[in-house]
C-alpha cells in the first residue's frame, strides 16, 4: 500500500431494471496500476494507500501520472471493482437480442446468480473481496481496488499462508497487536504494492512487527511469498480499508509508527478530496499512535508533498522531527524502491516527511 491507489476493471451489469444491458466479458487483466480510492489504493507505493494506499504507472480517472513507488493499490478507497478472473456464470445470458421473450423471473434469477458468483472469494480461505461488506457507511475514499493477474506462486502463497499471516478488515473486532506479533512493537504500513520494500524493512528490523495493509491481491500474495521464503515472521498482511482498520479494529495508542509511502496523489483538483493525508485522517491516526510514535510519509508528487507538509505542520498533535520545519532526508530504513529509482532517473523529486506524535 502502496501505496498508490489502483484502477479497477469494471463489468457492465445487466439488471432486472435494465435487461438490455449485456454483461461484458471480464476485462483483460492489467499490469501494475495503483490505488486511489473512489478511491484507488492511493499513490502510495502502497495502494495501499490504505489507504485509503504507492503506485507505479497508474491509469485512472484520477489522472495520476507515474509515481515513485512499488505499490499496486492501497487500502483506502471507494468504488467497486469486478474480479478479473472470477468464475463464469452459468444459465441463460441476460440482455441482448437473445433475451427477447425470456420471462422477467428468469432474467432476475440469472442476474442474482451472476451477482453471487462475483462475490465469491477468488481464493477460498484467502482475502475476501469486500471484507467489511455493507456494514460501514459509504464515503469518499482514497483508493480503488483493481484486479490483475495472480501468478501461480502468488496464488499458492495466498492459499497456504493467508490463514497464518493474513487478516480481513471487517470492522467486527479489535486486534490485539501484542498477541498478533508475539509482543513486538507494531507499525502500520498503508499501501505496500508488491511488497518488496516491506519485506526488506522487515528483514532489516526483525524486532518490529509490520501490519501491512493493501487491497491489491497479487501484491498480497507476493508479500506473503517473500515473507515465507525469507523466514520473516514479523509481517502480517491486512486486506481492506485502512480507515476501517484504524477506526474500528485498533485500540488507542496501539501503534508504534505509521508509514504511508507514495500514496495516490490524485493530481486533479476535483479529486484532491480523495487524498489520504487530510486533517480528519490525522485526527484518527493521532488516537492510535503512542506518544512519540512517528508518522512517515513519502511522495514524488511535489504538490502533494506541499499539502502533506502543510496539513501535518498545522495539526496540534504532531511535531516535525526536522528542526527547520521542512522535509526530511530519506531515512536509511526506507528502501529505495524500483519505481522510485525510475522516477528519480526521470528527474522526480522525492520528499520524506517525519512527524512525531506529541
Amino acid at each position: 500500500m502502496n501505496p498508490s491507489e489502483g484502477r479497477s476493471a469494471n463489468l457492465s451489469e445487466a439488471t432486472p431494471e435494465n435487461p438490455a444491458a449485456s454483461p461484458s466479458a471480464p476485462a483483460p487483466e492489467s499490469g501494475s496500476a495503483v490505488s486511489g480510492s473512489a478511491s484507488t489504493a492511493p499513490g502510495s507505493g502502497s495502494g495501499s494507500t490504505a489507504s485509503d494506499s504507492g503506485s507505479g504507472s497508474t491509469a485512472s480517472d484520477s489522472g495520476s501520472g507515474s509515481t515513485a513507488s512499488d505499490s499496486g493499490s492501497t487500502a483506502a478507497g471507494s468504488g467497486s471493482a469486478a474480479p478479473a478472473d472470477g468464475p463464469a456464470a452459468d444459465g441463460p445470458a441476460v440482455g441482448g437480442p437473445a433475451a427477447a421473450g425470456i420471462p422477467d423471473e428468469l432474467r432476475a434469477a440469472s442476474f442474482e446468480r451472476q451477482r453471487r458468483l462475483r462475490q465469491e472469494p477468488r481464493f477460498p480461505g484467502g482475502p475476501a473481496i469486500d471484507p467489511a461488506g455493507s456494514h460501514h457507511e459509504r464515503r469518499i475514499r482514497s483508493f480503488q481496488p483493481r484486479r490483475s493477474r495472480v501468478t501461480p506462486g502468488q496464488q499458492d502463497a495466498l492459499l497456504r499462508l493467508w490463514p497464518k499471516w493474513g487478516l480481513d478488515i471487517d470492522g467486527q473486532r479489535v486486534l490485539d497487536l501484542p498477541e498478533l506479533f508475539d509482543g513486538l512493537p507494531a507499525v502500520l504500513e498503508i499501501g505496500f504494492g508488491m511488497g518488496e520494500a516491506t519485506a526488506q524493512m522487515a528483514a532489516e528490523d526483525p524486532g518490529t512487527g509490520i501490519l501491512a495493509v493493501d487491497v491489491h491481491t497479487p501484491g498480497q500474495g507476493n508479500l506473503l511469498g517473500l515473507a515465507d521464503r525469507n523466514g520473516l515472521t514479523n509481517i502480517r498482511v491486512a486486506n481492506g480499508d485502512a480507515i476501517i482498520l484504524l477506526r474500528e479494529m485498533l485500540a488507542p495508542d496501539a501503534l508504534d509508527g505509521l508509514r504511508v509511502y507514495f500514496p495516490d496523489p490524485w493530481p486533479k483538483k476535483r479529486h484532491h478530496k480523495r487524498r489520504l493525508i487530510q486533517p480528519e485522517f490525522l485526527d484518527l491516526v493521532a488516537q492510535r499512535l503512542k506518544p512519540g510514535a512517528v508518522i512517515h510519509c513519502a511522495t514524488d508528487w511535489e504538490p502533494y508533498a506541499e499539502q502533506m507538509l502543510e496539513v501535518l505542520t498545522a495539526h496540534p498533535l504532531f511535531e516535525n522531527t526536522q528542526a527547520d520545519g521542512g522535509y526530511a532526508p530519506r531515512p536509511a530504513f526506507r528502501p529505495l524502491t524500483r519505481f522510485e529509482g525510475q522516477g528519480l532517473d526521470k528527474g522526480h523529486v522525492v520528499h520524506d516527511l517525519l512527524f512525531a506524535r506529541r
